[in-house]
């Protein structure tokens, strides 16, 4: 990932906690990490995939 995201969160997870995903988009993908692990692993989904994910919580 060459430049740098701009990761947001829910804002159901407070502004206190930090027990959140966080997510960010390229463009191109949406990236999902851990709010307590800036530079751990991340997980890239497809735009079409983030999108289902959210009508099936929004359910």
């Amino acid at each position: 990932m060459a430049a740098e995201l701009t990761w947001k969160r829910s804002t159901y997870s407070g502004t206190s906690s930090n027990d959140c995903v966080e997510f960010a988009s390229d463009g191109r993908a949406i990236w999902l990490r851990d709010s307590k692990d800036h530079d751990g692993e991340r997980l890239k989904v497809s735009p079409a995939g983030w999108y289902a994910f959210l009508l099936f919580a929004r359910s």
